[in-house]
């Protein structure tokens, strides 16, 4: 979301009631990470070798099968796992949506930055997803061992907000940093909980199925990001309260509703949901020998190949999560903005279940790569609308446009994120999906986190802000810094003067990163994508010692 929006992004797996997928290639060894880097890797340049690795298998090579109707089995694990994923989606859209909107009113860009680290451990999940991993209660089930107690925390966390958040929302410069620590942890346990669903679901699918768990992980996701962003913002209107007749939506009401909804699942999972014994967990690693399956998989060339593409292919998307805030700064009423995005949600599901037929075929990552060239379109396309921003009220012309930009912008977007988690599923060991799974998704969400504080500081420090008082003779202007905040503002409207913006940052930095990006997609990102694509699934497995 990443794995997430992106949400970079989170494919998963589970096991079915009655059906154990045998993996596809021999289990992981004992001893990894020998001196013959052969035994590491396997090296696919030729037909011959091909067959001969496929001999290598545990299974024999069989013709793959006609599509088979979802069975009634598949579309409950279905169901299960957009739950799941649903319980992640409500903390990300508070601590990457709603709560830095309702910041923005008082914190600068900067300020804003600070409070963006608490999204940093979902893309930092992959050191500690081998105890995730390796470490569970065989009674009570390989990945309930954590999913439950995870929940758990999750929702004390936000009825512990709830209770403080008119504490913490008061003076959020003053309340900085205990505001970021309290969300730094609900992500925190998110992310440990997304290791153990996306663990689960790479078996608790069906092999026809496995291109949906990507879908489940869309809708789920999403739906709990636009129930915490969208939806709360909406309702948290007063003006849209009044126009519609219903009460202010509180963040504090919010958050107990939906800790009291944690809570219940938890339950149902503890004592109504059995988790299948997974086959595969029969050769349990250690946490010792995990950390060093993680680093044999990282030596895998094609692996080290694909880390960089992701280390660096959001850099051209990353600015534009400014472009909502620029648009709330010129005038864009957040109803306005929450309408937008609930008639752009259906899309977001549609765009997520095309994408996972899509990259059922021999090119998975195709959509995945033809989604980068309308994304930079419009991103070209929401800088402008930035610059020629109407001043408000808007007109209805321009508040559908709006809906239509959102709406093809975002199925991008939704594209790109099913298409790359689908690959990750269709190329991860079973035997240790979670960690696997856990480290493509890893370097797919921190490419999309890690330059976001330097995009939101730099669209400060590139900002020249002047606050000019008008006087009898003429006119006095003060360099301002702080006209760049919110509070700067304010303190410069209260002498008597006007906030001035002589030169934007967002600008520039959102140009320099779509030019970045462009020539990094060009240069690297598209003939790196078609080698991985062509590669057999066998080359993503660990040979047996």
């Amino acid at each position: 979301m990443p794995r997430k929006p992106g949400p970079a992004p989170m494919a998963v797996t589970s096991s079915l009631n009655s059906i154990h997928i045998s993996p596809r290639t021999p289990k992981t060894p004992r001893n990894v990470g020998g001196d013959d880097e052969s035994d590491v890797e396997l090296e696919l340049l030729n037909e011959e070798q091909r067959l001969e690795a496929d001999r290598d298998v545990d299974e024999p090579v069989v013709h793959t099968p006609a599509k088979k109707p979802i069975s009634a089995k598949d579309k409950r694990s279905m169901v299960l796992l957009c739950v799941l994923y649903l319980i992640q989606g409500v903390p990300l859209g508070l601590a990457l949506g709603s709560v830095p909107f309702l910041l923005k009113e008082h914190l600068s860009y900067s300020q804003l930055a600070t409070f963006a680290l608490s999204s940093y451990p979902y893309s930092l999940k992959l050191l500690w997803s081998p105890i995730v991993d390796s470490v569970f209660f065989k009674r009570i089930g390989r990945r309930k061992s954590w999913i439950i107690p995870m929940q758990l925390i999750v929702g004390s966390l936000m009825l512990y907000i709830s209770l403080n958040v008119q504490k913490l929302m008061q003076d959020p410069s003053a309340n900085l940093i205990e505001l970021t620590v309290v969300f730094t942890m609900l992500v925190s346990f998110s992310a440990t909980q997304d290791i153990a669903v996306d663990g689960w679901a790479l078996t608790l699918l069906s092999q026809d199925c496995l291109s949906y768990a990507s879908t489940c992980q869309t809708i789920g996701l999403n739906s709990g990001f636009f129930m915490s962003f969208t939806v709360f913002l909406a309702f948290n209107s007063e003006a849209f309260a009044h126009k519609w007749g219903f009460p202010v939506l509180t963040i504090g009401a919010y958050l107990r509703f939906w800790a009291v909804v944690c809570y219940a699942v938890t339950v149902w999972l503890l004592f109504f949901k059995k988790e299948d014994k997974d086959v595969s967990a029969e050769a349990e690693m250690g946490i010792r020998e995990t950390y060093k399956t993680i680093w044999t998989i990282c030596k895998l060339k094609h692996v080290q190949l694909l880390v960089v593409v992701h280390l660096f292919a959001k850099i051209g998307f990353v600015a534009h999560e400014a472009t909502s805030l620029k648009m709330i700064e010129k005038g864009l009423k957040r109803e306005d903005l929450a309408a937008a995005a609930l008639i752009d949600f259906p899309f977001q599901i549609l765009g997520g279940w095309l994408a996972a037929k899509w990259s059922r075929g021999d090119k998975p990552l195709r959509p995945w790569l033809y989604a980068f060239w309308p994304r930079y379109l419009f991103g070209v396309i929401s800088v402008i609308t930035v610059y020629l921003f109407p001043p408000p009220p808007i007109s209805p012309g321009f508040f559908a446009y709006l809906i239509g930009f959102t709406v093809f912008s975002s199925f991008t977007s939704t594209v790109q994120f099913v298409g790359i988690s689908a690959f990750h599923t269709r190329i991860s060991d079973p035997l240790i999906g979670g960690t696997y799974m856990t480290l493509l998704n890893t370097f797919t969400n921190l490419g999309g986190t890690w330059p976001k504080w330097f995009v939101l500081r730099g669209v400060d420090l590139f900002t020249i802000a002047t606050c000019k008082i008008p006087e009898v003779k003429g006119e006095v202007l003060v360099k301002a810094k702080e006209c760049v905040s919110e509070v700067g503002k304010k303190h410069c409207k209260a002498i008597g003067g006007a906030c001035h913006i002589d030169r934007d940052g967002y600008y520039i930095v959102t140009n320099a990163c779509m030019a970045f990006g462009v020539l990094f997609l060009v240069a690297f990102i598209w003939p790196s994508a078609r080698k991985l694509q062509a590669l057999p699934t066998s080359a993503w497995r660990l040979k047996q010692l």
